[in-house]
């Protein structure tokens, strides 16, 4: 037997290296939109393989014009596949055997045989057969198939029977590369979306595409396989589509009359997209029949696709139909909608259903929550959904992706559900296998969030309780890009288009304002630690309730919430290990040196450190970016005929161009007037109980108190964690006792409220304190705590769904004032709430003025437009 040389090159050496070589029986599909992307891979892989001696067959069946270079030798078989699939298999067999081990081939255009058999399956059919065969003989062998032309049966049958399948895309004369299979080889960079800078021999480059928006551009305007109607089931689900579909492709020839696709509009909006009165007159009035069959072509399984995605597209269309420009600014969407009724079913057959109804039933309320979480989390889906997700997450490669709730209720006008459903952040790193399980994962979190605590009791509080609800999900690409490990955007944050906190006359509440961080947007939304974002009125961007640079030092944002691609997971670093790990970004518009440290660092003869600090002033100052933003939140609201809420995330490149993702847009739930009150006369400082300068945010109230539940700092500073956890839960029992219904409550307690962090607040989840009018934070517990402005948190949107006020008091400061003598000298009603409480007497105060004397009430006279505040006797 003949030596064999078994090395094989694709003649292009990265793509060698970003497939770690073609391996013996190799078959290479690459899945492309026209013949002619085909030809410059062939050659290249031809000419390699002619120069190392290899012999090289090519089998000649279609029209197109010839893969093979002229300047190869080869031998060339002419098929005739309209003489029938036994004798055209046969055929090819008889050369593989005849040639032997080792041996080259490429095939013509795989997409014309269905042309010629009239029949798609017969393709898989032969696929199926002749790789194998050419794998038994350590070939090496080239197909082309055309996208958009195949039932997805046929694709998933040619993709499991191939070693390595490659997208080939082509945009604006350049050329990319996706691979979506390559069986025994893996790289931390292997299955994202690569740019091929053609050129000679070793001078080629193959590089990722870094870019979220770069990568969508690409990506999401070109029709995948899958993503077609044809060759799903014919229910009437998919026929509805697929009709609709027709009567556009009608309507375009002049054929149909315009007026149909109003009908199918309609039936489609009802069926998939939005059922909510409200919504529904905004989607029919922004929508077009071509986005909702392109909403369709994304859409796995059936039903609805709940209230964030529908917000999230809307949203879109509004400022697409108010002006082209949007075009240019907005980040090209790149989602996935995962339909109501998959959760449905979900529940159903894997037994679940029951558990969740007796959890919102009245006399079984939350009972076995945790026994009901855990068999979600061990539920198992389909087959025909599995393979759905298979063909998603091979669509996004490696690149990072969030799971969304968007349940039927989420995001709807009256209910924001913020915060009461999860989202989970999927690095999207490793294997094709891992990268399934960790989204199965994301996925059962999100559906076992729907039975959770703070959900449920939302849910009841708002007489939802009984209302349907099931749980869609919205896949998205996380946007940013890749700086050396980590991902993120560069900046991201929430705007509203109504502003509740006026700390300063010029600041005009009608222009809204952002919440702004650098990095993930979670940092924005979330209250986890000891950490602080900047602030924005909309009409005064540079204006800072901080004087000095010195001022602003303490409350800048120090930690960066970033997907670590080598971790593979959510995480948080300080900001200058991320600045360390990639500095290359246009850092300049987000952060400033502080010229004082590197003053003294120089005058002591020490090294120049980390100096930088996040500011955005540069951001605000120099570029367009908070023009286009107040545009955007005051159409939407024009749109909406309500205040809105909106999660972005904003990425700068060259020239500073950038690009706007628009992430969710929702209802404000909030009065969009500040109330005028009168202050109160003058007081006696005895009558003083707390006096505060602000933040003072809601809306102005003058009120009499029925009930103060006091946190005393000092204790629950020298309290251990779990201590802190039990003080939580008093606090829910007292909030939840009858004695606390339709009373006006003020809840004063150190550090912040609903933190996930007890070192730093109360660990509350929001169900415990929902009953409450008035909510202040005492900077008290250890030193350097400043107390953080939530504006913009999901906790803040919480409080201002049911109408609270927020104030802040930092007893130290200016204008401030604590009365700790009041508490301790007043009688503490706790144990007449908490009968067993004796414990925790010391702790906690809950006084009720009233019944200690009703000719001494506790008045509130809380102003936000002064942000001047009293509660006095």
């Amino acid at each position: 037997m003949k030596n064999v040389d078994l090395n094989f090159s694709t003649g292009i050496l990265p793509l060698d290296s970003m497939l770690h070589g073609l391996k013996p029986g190799d078959n290479v599909v690459l899945r492309l939109e026209s013949i002619k992307l085909f030809i410059p891979f062939v050659h290249r892989f031809t000419r390699q393989a002619y120069a190392e001696g290899k012999e090289i067959i090519y089998f000649r069946f279609a029209l197109h014009e010839r893969l093979v270079p002229e300047d190869v030798e080869y031998h060339i078989y002419h098929l005739e596949p309209e003489k029938g699939f036994e004798n055209f298999v046969s055929q090819i067999i008889s050369t593989i055997e005849k040639f032997g081990i080792g041996t080259c081939y490429v095939f013509d255009s795989l997409s014309n045989l269905a042309v010629d058999w009239y029949s798609d399956v017969m393709v898989g059919n032969f696929f199926m057969l002749t790789c194998p065969y050419l794998y038994k003989f350590d070939t090496i062998a080239y197909f082309a198939l055309m996208r958009n032309r195949h039932e997805i049966n046929t694709i998933t049958n040619i993709q499991k029977t191939a070693q390595v399948v490659l997208e080939i895309y082509e945009n604006e004369e350049e050329i990319y590369i996706q691979p979506i299979k390559v069986e025994k080889r893996y790289s931390p960079t292997l299955y994202m979306l690569h740019k091929w800078d053609k050129k000679e021999n070793s001078e080629d480059v193959i590089y990722p595409v870094k870019e979220s928006a770069t990568i969508a551009k690409i990506l999401a305007r070109k029709l995948q396989p899958w993503l077609d109607f044809r060759g799903k089931k014919q229910d009437l689900w998919h026929i509805t589509f697929k009709q609709a579909q027709e009567t556009l492709e009608g309507i375009l020839l002049g054929e149909i009359s315009p007026v149909q696709a109003n009908i199918f509009k309609n039936r489609l909006l009802k069926m998939a997209i939005v059922r909510d009165d409200l919504l529904f007159i905004l989607a029919v009035n922004y929508f077009e029949l071509e986005d909702l069959l392109a909403i369709g072509k994304r859409l796995i399984g059936t039903g609805l696709i709940g209230g964030k995605s529908v917000g999230m597209l809307i949203a879109q269309a509004i400022l697409k139909k108010d002006d082209p420009k949007w075009e240019d600014i907005l980040e090209i969407q790149d989602s996935f909608f995962i339909g109501s009724e998959v959760y449905y079913s979900f529940l159903v057959e894997n037994d679940c259903w029951w558990e969740r109804r007796k959890l919102c039933a009245e006399e079984t309320f939350l009972t076995n929550l945790e026994e009901t979480n855990q068999k979600i989390m061990a539920g198992v889906f389909p087959p025909h959904i599995m393979e759905q997700f298979e063909n998603m997450l091979d669509y996004y490669g490696q690149a990072p992706i969030i799971v969304r709730s968007s349940s039927l209720q989420e995001d709807a006008y009256g209910n924001s559900f913020s915060g009461k459903y999860e989202s989970v952040f999927l690095a999207n790193q490793g294997p094709p296998e891992e990268r399934m399980e960790k989204f199965l994962q994301a996925v059962k979190t999100v559906y076992a969030s729907t039975v959770g605590k703070d959900a449920l009791t939302y849910r009841k509080m708002r007489g939802l309780i009984d209302m349907d609800e099931q749980m869609a999900l919205l896949v998205q690409r996380v946007s940013g890009s890749i700086y050396g490990n980590y991902f993120y955007p560069q900046a991201a944050g929430v705007g509203f288009s109504f502003n509740p906190y006026v700390w300063d006359q010029r600041i005009d509440p009608k222009a809204g304002f952002i919440r702004l961080v650098f990095g993930l947007g979670t940092r924005a939304v979330d209250r986890t630690d000891d950490d602080y974002t900047r602030l924005v009125a909309v009409n005064c961007p540079t204006l800072r309730l901080e004087k000095s640079f010195s001022d602003i030092l303490p409350v800048s944002q120090k930690k960066v919430d970033v997907l670590d691609l080598k971790e593979n997971h959510l995480t948080t670093h300080r900001f200058r290990a991320v600045m360390k790990e990639n500095p290359n970004i246009p850092i300049e518009l987000y952060a400033e040196r502080d010229a004082e440290l590197e003053k003294r660092a120089e005058e002591s003869n020490r090294p120049i450190p980390f100096s930088l600090v996040l500011t955005f002033d540069r951001l605000l100052r120099e570029t367009n970016f908070i023009k286009d933003f107040g545009n955007i939140l005051k159409t939407l609201q024009h749109a909406y005929q309500t205040p809105v809420d909106v999660e972005f995330s904003v990425n700068f490149f060259k020239d500073q161009k950038y690009k706007i993702n628009l992430l969710q847009c929702r209802p404000f739930q909030i009065k969009s007037q500040i109330k005028i009150i009168d202050s109160p006369s003058e007081i006696e400082s005895k009558e003083i109980i707390i006096k505060t300068s602000g933040p003072i945010i809601g809306t102005s109230i003058a009120t009499t108190l029925d009930r103060i539940i006091y946190i005393v700092p000092k204790i629950y500073g020298q309290m251990g964690m779990r201590d802190r956890h039990e003080i939580a839960r008093l606090i829910g029992k007292i909030n939840h006792h009858p004695s606390s219904k339709k009373k006006k409550i003020m809840l004063l307690g150190p550090g912040r409220w609903g933190t996930s962090s007890p070192s730093l607040g109360i660990p509350v989840i929001f169900a415990e304190i929902n009953q409450v009018s008035i909510i202040c934070e005492i900077a008290e517990m250890h030193s350097g705590l400043i107390p953080d402005i939530s504006l913009g948190t999901h906790f803040f949107n919480n409080i201002v769904e049911l109408d609270m006020l927020y104030i802040a008091l930092n007893p130290e400061g200016k204008d401030n004032y604590l009365n700790r003598d009041y508490f301790v000298s007043e009688k503490n009603q706790l144990l007449e709430i908490i009968p067993n409480g004796q414990q925790w007497e010391h702790a906690i105060k809950v006084i009720d003025p009233p019944l200690i004397n009703k000719e001494r009430e506790v008045k509130l006279n809380m102003n936000s437009i002064t942000q001047i505040g009293y509660c006095y006797k």
